[in-house]
């Protein structure tokens, strides 16, 4: 056929509208009772778009070539199939005046299921990861329902006639692989994976061969079916349908993973499951169940059946939910604030029963080149491998976690000093055994991939959780330092500052905070920020380094802003929904920027914490408490009191009245009610002054005197 020599963009729909052109002509041919010549041609044609179908499948898998072709094949194979029970059946039906029933095209109408159903399974295997439960359940309530259905309108009418062996065995055939068939096309259709216009042509195909079918077995019982009546129109076009999937460029993406599960209920899916729950009474009612104490049993056990379908589906939403809160929706691990919320109970543990805590940070070498020479996608496949093999280089009662962009960290209990590098260089030598395939185009790129690991464990390196990590990242640190794919434990001497290339990342992170103040105030509100931090951390009876930390971290606290577009920073009017969204993410981005500076891994961590609240309300990460650091309570009133004092694009300056009684208004809730009290005794002491202008030095600002201007 000329028309599979069409580009392949346009060669799909062409072969549909050609299909259907001719399955007019089918119908506009006449055909008198005692003539021939118009059976003939209808025959000829009818066959023609049967097998141009398999025809059409076959070049679309040789054509786009997916990667894996196994499920394609089978869904051709039943198409061959069924082209031949066409071309048997309306050649004895026309020519031979054969009309008996069953006849031999049955056989490979009936032979062709298996093999449709079998293809469907294949491409759901392949696309979507895992088992899919929810997906499952949901098709198994529907396809229940459909089983109700079909036992009292079709099944149970057949199983009861008194009609010879293969009369009965063709015709319960039929709604029985129908059932089949509508099972597998339900759980294509509610799993995940891609959905492109293949998709929606294959899902078309299925229901519109499952809905000719299913009138062709009721025509068949009242005895109103006759050869060439509308349902040729729903076969022949389902199965043009299957031809232009096959044929359409996105066919190959069908068999593509699914990277996310679809465990949520959508507003479709609701009503579905909905109607499906009332299934069984309305049958009931609009049946007559006194004809048959059968029909009763079925309606009874299908309706106990869709209980506990239902009662299971929303029992698998739940823990469903319940995982996704602290699961990475992208490599499946735990999420940070898990992995931060279990390393205080662990600690806790090993501290009464005198044991030990291992905490390992895991960062993967070189992962922006992946992202700028690959893009981003082939970096999410990096990702996910790495993963993989992290999780498969751990242990029963480990703690993996997916730390934050390319890093991730591993929380082994019960691991002393002496078990560190064994298990740092198993988790490093896993992520580094063999290459990671990467899709870059049309081809697959193997690319060597490497991790460092830095670690630390309770008691030997530090006293609580927050020691453990900073020592651990401060490790990590020092692997990269020494060359990457590297090892390194417990507090190891950081290579020593160079002030020329240090020294200038973090001149370089204040003139960013300079530029942030420049765009949003009249003020140096950076500096007087870590000005009274300083103060606030002394007077709070903090030891001169975490001091210094909380300095710094006043001082760079907005740096992250510099990433937000200035149109969002400046805007006047209130913000929209999404503009605040990217603007609560500038503390992740400055503990990133912060984490350049050898030796700043505490200052980033108090930036990222500067907007957690109290009571545990607050962003990023949720924490409430005590589990925040104190430095970073300190920040977040020194911070609302700089906010209140000064003019900005959306907020007009508080005077000092207001700004005491918004403080004092958000004591246990917002803020540390201890960190509130002593901020505003030192506000009436003279302490905390007015927000100061430009030009404080670097060291005044409280950076060490080895970071050079």
């Amino acid at each position: 056929m000329t028309i599979f020599r069409a580009g392949r963009t346009g060669a799909w729909w062409m072969y549909l509208v050609a299909g259907h052109l001719l399955l007019g002509v089918y119908y506009l041919i006449p055909v008198s009772p005692a003539g021939t010549t118009g059976q003939t041609v209808r025959v000829v044609l009818y066959c023609t778009i049967s097998a141009s179908a398999a025809i059409a499948t076959f070049t679309g898998v040789r054509r786009n070539r997916p990667q894996w072709r196994r499920p394609w094949v089978f869904l051709a194979l039943s198409q061959v199939v069924y082209a031949i029970a066409d071309l048997t059946f309306y050649t004895s039906h026309y020519v031979f005046k054969y009309t008996v029933y069953p006849s031999y095209a049955d056989i490979f109408y009936l032979g062709h299921y298996p093999l449709m159903v079998a293809g469907v399974i294949l491409l759901i295997r392949r696309r979507t990861p895992g088992l899919d439960l929810p997906s499952l359940l949901d098709a198994a309530v529907l396809a229940v329902v459909a089983g109700m259905a079909s036992w009292l309108y079709v099944i149970g009418p057949q199983a009861r006639l008194t009609s010879p062996v293969l009369v009965k065995v063709a015709s319960l055939g039929y709604p029985m692989m129908d059932l089949a068939l509508f099972v597998v096309a339900l759980r294509l259709i509610f799993g995940a994976g891609p959905r492109p216009r293949a998709f929606i042509l294959l899902t078309a195909n299925l229901l519109g061969i499952l809905t000719a079918d299913t009138i062709y077995v009721l025509q068949r019982l009242d005895g109103s079916y006759h050869a060439g009546n509308f349902l040729d129109a729903i076969w022949l076009s389902a199965n043009l349908c299957m031809g232009a999937a096959a044929l359409h460029p996105t066919m190959a993406r069908l068999v593509d993973r699914a990277h996310v599960k679809d465990v949520g209920l959508s507003r479709g899916r609701i009503i579905a499951l909905s109607s499906a729950a009332l299934a069984a009474p309305v049958l009931m009612l609009i049946h007559d169940v006194g004809q048959s104490s059968q029909d009763v049993l079925v309606l009874a056990a299908g309706g106990a059946l869709l209980s506990l379908l239902i009662i299971a589906r929303l029992a698998g939403l739940v823990a469903d939910q319940r995982k996704l809160a602290i699961t990475d929706s992208l490599t499946g691990l735990h999420t940070r604030r898990f992995f931060e919320a279990q390393l205080p109970l662990e600690i806790a543990r090993a501290r009464r029963s005198e044991g030990s805590v291992a905490v390992f940070i895991i960062d993967v070498d070189r992962f922006k080149s992946i992202n700028d020479n690959y893009g981003h996608p082939a970096g999410d496949d990096v990702l996910m491998e790495v993963a993989a093999r992290l999780r498969a280089a751990s242990r029963s009662g480990e703690v993996l976690a997916r730390y934050g962009g390319e890093e991730f960290a591993l929380l082994v209990p019960d691991a002393g000093p002496g078990r560190l590098s064994v298990i740092a260089n198993r988790l490093r030598e896993r992520v580094a055994e063999k290459p990671i395939p990467v899709n870059a185009g049309n081809d697959d790129i193997p690319l060597s991939v490497t991790v460092s690991v830095g670690s630390a464990s309770f008691p030997t390196h530090g006293d609580g959780p927050d020691d453990i990590v900073v020592i651990a990242d401060r490790a990590l640190y020092a692997a990269k330092a020494a060359g990457r794919n590297r090892i390194a434990v417990g507090p190891e001497p950081l290579p020593a500052v160079d002030p020329d290339t240090d020294g200038a990342m973090a001149e370089f992170l204040c003139q960013v905070a300079d530029r942030v103040d420049g765009w949003l105030h009249r003020y140096d509100h950076s500096r007087s920020v870590s000005r009274w931090a300083g103060v606030a951390a002394g007077e709070f009876g903090l030891d001169a380094p975490t001091i210094r930390v909380a300095q710094l971290a006043g001082r760079l606290h907005d740096i992250g802003k510099i990433i937000i577009p200035e149109v969002v920073l400046t805007k006047p009017g209130a913000l929209s929904e999404e503009e605040w969204r990217l603007l609560r993410q500038h503390p992740d981005f400055g503990y990133r920027l912060a984490r350049m500076v050898p030796g700043f891994a505490g200052v980033a961590h108090v930036i990222r914490q500067q907007h957690e609240r109290y009571d545990g309300d607050g962003y990023p990460d949720g924490l409430r408490g005590a589990d925040i650091r104190a430095e970073a309570r300190i920040l977040s009133v020194c911070v609302a009191w700089a906010a209140m004092r000064s003019n900005r694009p959306h907020q007009t300056a508080l005077d000092e009245n207001r700004a005491r009684r918004e403080l004092w208004a958000g004591r246990g809730q917002q803020f540390d009610p201890d960190v509130v009290d002593l901020f505003l005794d030192l506000h009436t002491q003279g302490s905390i002054g007015m927000l100061r202008p430009s030009g404080l030095s670097i060291q005044e600002a409280g950076f060490p005197a080895d970071f050079r201007p």
